[in-house]
């Protein structure tokens, strides 16, 4: 039987397609929104770090299935490798609803001014394709402040002299300081930087109808037992469900957009949680997968008009693949500094994000999330043993007396760097798997020892008898910050959306994720994520009632 035409169809339940799902949905609008995983709570996921040993992708642990969607990774001498959802190469981002928003760290920072304006910052970098967003922080400041009162922010970022400007303070104030915060920030003063709270999208008091966070050490990768930590899947999904106007569908993964002969949407093809190939008409697409599941979808629709992919007239989709590079250090002093505290991360500095000298950006630098001791084994310094009693002894000695700081390094986007089409090799329903390929700019590389200096730096001020840096190498990145596959801009020649998120050339069919991100700032993107989703999602509403998207 065939399924009923609704408004708009949205792929992916992450933090894109769950802001828009909510805005589209109290709108008025009649939606469906897919997801191909399944919708989560605390009671499903133990605190099992025997299980957490065998997935080293933050995030896996929510999917996908590891059998059913691989990923082919060439590295950066063209070798192929299969990799599962729980390999590192996989740059996986949880499947599930709420998406990475499930079991992320909840960073919630404002990219600042320069960060969208990188190549009239810094002009051209070569070998990269380092461009300017087309709009700027002043388009997003009120949707960012909307996603953070809406939502839920905490932290404190008012001694933070480099953030844009913004007109009202985060609704919530920081947890108190843990040990760590303690020794960083009188040090980081005798250093004459600007140490501050870091933002978080958790509650630190009841908040929506919401507990507070109990500050377990279960944080980062596990699914949070008392909902503190904000994500669109006890948020704004459910406020979506609550109009009756949105039907989430969990278990569905999505083939491609089906086009009619002028290549305009008339909905999705999708395999439902029975494997059965369902097709839903729907007057609106809107593709919020993340930058590799999107670029995938788009490759995988093709038409007359769109041979190589929907969007791809001029083979921008799937490039410009970006991530972080994690660059920074560890320290380790001389007393005990771990004090079970979650989640851990709490102080940071953005002194470094912009104005080094001969560098085209930078990093936020924060103390890292708590780390478990399996977590903590891969991070033994170059002189320690990598196995044997030499290895045991130094991480029970060292365990509960390192400090971890680091930063996400904003990278240089390259053309190279990509996702594609594997040619041989298909998932469980036949669709072919995304093919990565490429690597890092060697600026990006240097921008990261600059960072992993400053971040040494401060933890010998704080009292780190020991030090160790950790800089990224040359392979791919994209991960859970995974953005830049579907860049917006206003050339369609060198982009896949315009500003507003939809596909040049094709009027009923937005991209509304990371995937259109230019650049991908120096701080964790997703707060920008939500921002932009309810900016684009606005935008969409208004062209809506003026008629101009309607079948």
């Amino acid at each position: 039987m065939a399924l009923k035409r609704v408004n708009a169809v949205i792929v992916g339940a992450g933090a894109g397609g769950g802001v828009v799902a909510k805005e589209l949905a109290t709108a008025g609008l009649s939606v469906v929104l897919l997801e191909r995983g399944r919708w989560y709570s605390a009671a499903d996921c133990r605190k099992d770090d025997l299980y957490n040993q065998r997935t080293q992708a933050l995030g896996a642990r929510f999917g996908p299935d590891e059998e059913r969607d691989p990923r082919v990774l060439v590295d950066e001498r063209g070798r192929e490798a299969l990799v599962s959802p729980s390999d590192g190469g996989y740059s996986n981002n949880a499947a599930c609803v709420g998406g990475g928003t499930f079991c992320y760290g909840a960073m919630a920072w404002r990219f600042m001014e320069k960060d969208f304006r990188m190549r009239s910052t810094y002009g051209a970098v070569e070998g990269s394709t380092l461009d300017d967003w087309p709009i700027g922080y002043q388009d997003l400041e009120a949707y960012y402040e909307k996603a953070e009162w809406e939502m839920g922010v905490s932290g404190d970022d008012s001694n933070n002299p480099y953030k844009a400007p913004r007109r009202r303070p985060l609704p919530m104030p920081p947890l108190p300081p843990s040990k760590e915060h303690q020794v960083l920030q009188p040090a980081a003063k005798r250093l004459g930087l600007h140490p501050f709270d870091i933002p978080m999208l958790r509650n630190t008091v009841p908040y929506n109808g919401r507990r507070a966070c109990m500050r377990c050490r279960w944080c980062v990768g596990f699914a949070c037992e008392v909902s503190a930590r904000t994500g669109t899947h006890n948020t704004v999904i459910p406020t979506a469900l609550a109009t009756g106007n949105c039907e989430l569908r969990t278990g569905c993964m999505t083939k491609e957009i089906s086009l009619d002969s002028s290549a305009r949407a008339t909905g999705v093809a999708y395999f439902d949680a029975h494997d059965r190939l369902q097709e839903q008409p729907a007057d609106l697409v809107i593709v919020c997968g993340g930058a590799i599941e999107s670029a995938r979808l788009l490759l995988n629709t093709k038409h007359k008009l769109f041979p190589t992919g929907l969007g791809n007239r001029s083979d921008w989709v799937g490039r410009n693949l970006q991530g972080h590079s994690y660059s920074g250090a560890n320290g380790l002093f001389d007393f005990d500094m771990y004090d079970d505290l979650g989640p851990g991360a709490s102080i940071a500095i953005s002194d470094y994000n912009h104005g080094n000298p001969g560098l085209a950006g930078g990093a936020m630098l924060a103390n890292e999330f708590i780390r478990l001791p399996y977590q903590f084994m891969a991070q033994v310094p170059a002189w320690v043993a990598r196995w044997g009693e030499e290895h045991k002894e130094f991480v029970r000695s060292a365990y509960k007396r390192t400090i971890v700081v680091t930063g996400p390094v904003q990278e240089m986007p390259l053309f190279d760097a990509r996702v594609q089409l594997d040619p041989k090799v298909t998932d469980y329903w036949g669709i072919p798997v995304a093919r990565l390929s490429g690597g890092r700019h060697p600026h990006t590389i240097e921008i990261a020892r600059f960072i992993a200096g400053k971040a040494e730096a401060w933890l010998k001020e704080a009292g780190a008898v020991q030090t160790w840096k950790r800089i990224p190498g040359k392979s791919l990145s994209g991960g859970q910050h995974q953005a830049g596959t579907c860049r917006m801009g206003n050339d369609p020649k060198t982009s896949v959306v315009d500003k507003d998120c939809r596909i040049h050339d094709v009027d009923n069919v937005y991209v509304i994720d990371a995937s259109v991100h230019a650049t991908n700032g120096g701080f964790n993107p997703v707060l920008t994520i939500l921002a932009n989703a309810y900016r684009s999602s606005e935008a969409l509403v208004k062209t809506w009632k003026g008629s101009k998207v309607r079948s």
